[in-house]
C-alpha cells in the first residue's frame, strides 16, 4: 500500500468521522452501531450465498466480505471494530487488511457473533438485524432520517474513494481486453467469462455484480444471466457487462463488439453509440441535470437512428413516437460506490424524493450534479422483439425499417458504459481505454 493512499485513507476517515458526529449531534443520537450482516444459507443446507456487507458498514472498512461483524460509531472516541473470527477447521478465520483504516479502530478479533454492549444513552443499529434484537441492545433499528443522512454522505465520493473506483476500473479494463480476445479467438460465454475472471484477478463470488456476457442474440437481453458453454455457429456480436471492487468500490464497464460473421450494419451502430456516449460525457459538470442528460440520450438515439437507416422520420419524431425508447429502455446511468447501484441517486440533499419521470421509470439517477459524484454512463441501443412488436401497429411502425431491424435481431444489442467522476471544473474519466 502506497503512503499516498494511506494518506488519502486517513482524510477519507477524518471527514466521516466529522460527519457522523455532525449528523448524531442533529438527531440527538450519542452513537451508531453498524452490523456487517451475514450471508444466507441454502434451505435446508449449510451452504451459504454470496455475501456483500453493509454499504455504510464498508465505507468505514471497505471490507466488502467480512461477515457478523459489528461496528461502534461514537463522537470523540476510536471507532469500535468487534471482527467475527471463530478459531475453525472448516474455514479460515477473517484476518485484517495491512491499511491506513486499522490503526485508528480499536478492535476486537471476537468467537461469537454478539454485537458490543451499548454503554448509556441513545443509539440507533444499522444494517440487516432484527426488531427483537435492536430491542435487546436498547437501540433504535434503521431510523429512518439517520439512514437518509448517511446515505447522503456517500452520494460525493472522496478523494481516496476515487482512488479505488480508479483502481477497480483499472483491474476491471483488463479483464475486458481479454474477453475480447477470447470472443474473437471463438470462445463460448464461459470461457469468454474465465478469461475475464483471470485477467482481472478476481474470483466469481468476488464480482460487484454477477457479470453478463451475452453473445448475439443474448446481448438485447438487458440482465442476461447464463454462461453457455458451447460457442455458437456464428459469432455476430458480444455485449460484456462486467466489474470489479477493489477495497468495497465497484466498477461497473460494458463494451460491445461486432464478430466476424456480423451483420455490415452493427459495427457502424457500435461508433454511433461510442460517439453518442463520449459527447454524453463531455457535458457532465456540477449543476448539470442528469435528467436532462438522459433525455439527450434518447434526442441523440433519434438522430443516430435515423443516420443508420433503421427509422424514416426526423429524430424528434423518433423520440415522441416513443421508437428511441423501445430501442433502449434503460437510464443513461445511476450513482456509483461502494454498491454498483450506489445510494442516494433518487433523492436530493435534503432526503426529499426525486422519483424519475413517468415516461423512463427505469433512471436510477435524477438529481443536479455535484462535484465528487461518481456516475456511470451507459447508453444502449438494443432490437428487443417484445418491445418493438406494439410498434408495428401504430404510426411509429411506419418510420421504422423493419428490414433492417430483423437483420439486426440476432445481434441482440450494444452498450458502452464508463464509470465518470464529476470534479469542480468537469469530469474525470476513470475507465482506461479499451
Amino acid at each position: 500500500m502506497t503512503d499516498s493512499l494511506d494518506s488519502l485513507q486517513h482524510r477519507h476517515l477524518e471527514a466521516l468521522e466529522a460527519a457522523y458526529a455532525q449528523v448524531l449531534e442533529r438527531l440527538g443520537l450519542d452513537g451508531v452501531l453498524l452490523y456487517s450482516g451475514a450471508p444466507r444459507h441454502h434451505f435446508a443446507d449449510d451452504q451459504e450465498a454470496s455475501f456483500a456487507a453493509f454499504g455504510h458498514f464498508m465505507h468505514w472498512t471497505g471490507q466488502a466480505d467480512l461477515a457478523r461483524s459489528w461496528l461502534l460509531v461514537q463522537p470523540g472516541q476510536r471507532p469500535r471494530l468487534r471482527v467475527h473470527a471463530p478459531d475453525d477447521f472448516w474455514h479460515l478465520p477473517a484476518r485484517l487488511p495491512d491499511e491506513a483504516w486499522v490503526e485508528r479502530f480499536a478492535i476486537e478479533m471476537a468467537s461469537d457473533d454478539a454485537p458490543p454492549a451499548l454503554p448509556s444513552g441513545r443509539f440507533a443499529v444499522l444494517g440487516d438485524v432484527s426488531e427483537a434484537l435492536a430491542d435487546g441492545l436498547g437501540a433504535e433499528r434503521n431510523p429512518e432520517a439517520l439512514m437518509r443522512a448517511l446515505d447522503e454522505g456517500r452520494i460525493r465520493k472522496s478523494d481516496y474513494e476515487v482512488a479505488c473506483l480508479r483502481e477497480a476500473n483499472r483491474h476491471a479494463m483488463a479483464g475486458h481486453r481479454a474477453a475480447r480476445e477470447a470472443f474473437l479467438g471463438g470462445g463460448a460465454e464461459l470461457d469468454i467469462q474465465h478469461a475475464y475472471l483471470g485477467a482481472s484477478r478476481q474470483r466469481e463470488t468476488a464480482l460487484p455484480y454477477a457479470n453478463i456476457v451475452g453473445l448475439n442474440a443474448h446481448g438485447g437481453v438487458l440482465h442476461y444471466q447464463h454462461y453457455q458453454t458451447d460457442a455458437p455457429k456464428v459469432r455476430l456480436s458480444l455485449l460484456l457487462d462486467g466489474g470489479h471492487r477493489h477495497r468495497g468500490y465497484c466498477a461497473d464497464i460494458t463494451r460491445s463488439w461486432a464478430g466476424p460473421d456480423a451483420d455490415p450494419a452493427f459495427a457502424p451502430l457500435i461508433d454511433g453509440v461510442t460517439a453518442l456516449q463520449r459527447r454524453l460525457i463531455d457535458r457532465l459538470a456540477p449543476g448539470v441535470d442528469y435528467v436532462a442528460l438522459h433525455q439527450g440520450m434518447h434526442e441523440a438515439l433519434g438522430e443516430l437512428l435515423a443516420e443508420q437507416g433503421l427509422v424514416h422520420c426526423s429524430p424528434e419524431a423518433a423520440v415522441s413516437l416513443g421508437i428511441t425508447r423501445a430501442f433502449c429502455p434503460h437510464g443513461l446511468g445511476h450513482s456509483l460506490g461502494l454498491q454498483v447501484h450506489d445510494v442516494a441517486g433518487r433523492m436530493d440533499g435534503s432526503g426529499r424524493a426525486l422519483p424519475p419521470p413517468e415516461a423512463h421509470p427505469a433512471l436510477r439517477l435524477t438529481r443536479e450534479l455535484e462535484a465528487g459524484m461518481v456516475v456511470t454512463m451507459e447508453p444502449g441501443l438494443y432490437v428487443i422483439p417484445m418491445l418493438l412488436a406494439p410498434l408495428r401497429e401504430g404510426a411509429a411502425g411506419r418510420d421504422i425499417d423493419w428490414a433492417r431491424v430483423e437483420r439486426l435481431a440476432d445481434h441482440g444489442g450494444i452498450r458502452i458504459e464508463d464509470n465518470v467522476a464529476v470534479t469542480a471544473d468537469g469530469h474525470d474519466n476513470l475507465t482506461p481505454e479499451a
